[in-house]
Formats: C-alpha cells, structure tokens, sequence
C-alpha cells in the first residue's frame, strides 16, 4: 500500500515539474517577441541588422529612435486621435452594452429572447465579409467616411454584442433582483434603481469589458485604414506606415513606435488587470 502511495505521489511530482516546464516554454514563446523590440529599440539600425539578439549593439546605447520616431509619425496628433476614439468608443460600448442587456434580462418579451440570439449570433460574422459593403455604403452612398465620429460609431456597433453577452452573464448572476425591489419601494424609478443599484454591482465586468474593448479599439488597423482617409486623424497603427520604406525600413524607428503605442494599454491593464478575471467568470455559474 505504501508503495502505491509512493509512485502516486511520485507520478504527481513528476506531472507538476512537466506543467511548470510547459508553462515556462509558453511564457518564453510569448514574451520573447516583446523582448526583442525593448532590446532593439536602444540600438541603431544598422546594429539591429548585423545582430538583433545582443543586448547592446557595437555603437553602444542610443535614444534617438524615440524623438526620431514621434517627430516622424507626428507622435501628439495621432496619439490623441486614438485617445479620441478609444476613450469615447470604449464609454459608449459600456453604457449602451450594460442598459441594453439590462432590459434584455429583467423582461420576459419575446422580442428580449429573440435580440438576444440575434446578437450572439452575430457575433460568428468575420468582420472580413463586411469589409466592402460598409465602405460601399459609408463611402460611395452615404459619403461619411474620413470622420471619427463614423469610426466611433463602427467601433461601437461592432463591439456590442460580446459587451451585451458578458454584462447579461453579469447581470443574471450578480445582481439580484430583491434589491432592485426594494429600491422601488424606497421610491426609486428604473432609471434610479439602474444607475444606483445595478452599474456598481457590475464593476468587475465593466473593468473587463472595457480592458478589451479599449485593447481592440487602440490597436485596430483595419477598420480606421478603411474609414479615416485624412492624415490629420490617423490614429497610431495607421501611422506607423510611414516608417515602411520601398526600398528600405528602419526598424529601429518602427520598434521605438510600437513600444511608444503599447504603454498606454499596458498601463490601463496594470490598473485594471485584478478585475479581468473576476469579469471573464462573472455569469460563467449561476
């Protein structure tokens, strides 16, 4: 018997030591990419080019790839036309999302049932196959492309559905409805008790679904290429361009513009990321 207890134990030390191995692979595959721009952002280009995994290049330490780089993209401008789009996008989502799957839960209608479905159902859609429509509809009929607020309005509509899906988990579970009953009969209207009762029981999916929608707004490439036109308000991923040559590319630039996009987002999610997996779960049981 012991000896059975023995190769159990044994097995399991051995399968434990396996998953951090494994987990350790994975942690290198993924982070090594991110290490790479941090390593080569400091070096000049031609350093980059003979040997971009030493940790300093032969001519030594530089900065100038950062000033060089926000001079080139128009660092400012762009950066607060994607703080523009992503800060207002990611309000909207949140306020219409969380009104909208609140009336989805708390009425029995029909029609309740049936927006519901309709909206996960969308959500199997590949934007891909609404490419040429929407810029044959917002360019060639109603001619609205080359504005934010077009690409505020399409960050929002494309971004409800999962939004209204997790704050309907959220709101199922989470949020139950004796208390909204007895906000009513304190007096409080369905406005009150919405905003009063329901919203700051909802924090941690809110903090979720903003986290995700705000990554997926502020690094979209493919919708603001298809909708802003004008360089006066690229947002940063499009910008980028610039620093893609015919004939040669400085990647020392480019990896000085992608670190300099990236720590907006990464300082959201530090701020955010106790919240993200409290959101993911919320409504997975009820």
């Amino acid at each position: 018997m012991e000896n059975i207890n023995e190769k159990a134990a044994r097995n399991q030390k051995i399968a434990s030591v396996l998953k951090i191995l494994l987990l350790i692979v994975l942690f290198i595959c993924f982070i090594f990419p991110f290490a790479l721009v941090i390593i080569n952002v400091f070096k000049i280009k031609a350093d980059i080019t003979i040997d971009p995994l030493a940790i300093v290049g032969a001519h030594g330490f530089t900065l100038e790839n950062f000033p060089n780089a926000m001079e080139k993209m128009n660092f400012w401008t762009v950066f607060g036309n994607s703080a523009i789009v992503t800060i207002t996008s990611t309000i909207f989502t949140l306020l219409l999302s969380s009104m909208a799957a609140y009336v989805l839960v708390r009425n029995n209608w029909k029609a309740c049932g049936l927006l519901f479905g309709l909206m996960i159902a969308s959500m199997v859609i590949p934007f891909q196959v609404l490419m040429i429509p929407l810029v044959s509809l917002y360019g060639g009929i109603l001619g609205l492309l080359g504005h934010r607020a077009t690409l505020i309005f399409l960050h929002v509509g494309f971004s409800l559905s999962m939004a209204v899906f997790m704050f309907h988990g959220a709101i199922n579970t989470n949020v139950p409805i004796a208390l909204e009953e007895a906000a009513r009969i304190d007096g409080c209207s369905r406005w009150q008790t919405y905003w009063k009762i329901v919203f700051p029981l909802l924090k941690p999916t809110i903090a979720t679904v903003a986290i995700i929608d705000a990554m997926a707004f502020w690094n979209d490439y493919l919708l603001p290429s298809l909708v802003l036109i004008k360089k006066e308000i690229y947002t940063i991923p499009i910008a980028t361009q610039v620093f893609y040559g015919t004939f040669s590319t400085d990647i020392g630039l480019i990896m000085a513009a992608l670190l300099l996009a990236m720590l907006p987002i990464l300082i959201l999610y530090m701020f955010l990321q106790r919240y993200i997996v409290e959101g993911v779960t919320s409504g997975a049981v009820k």
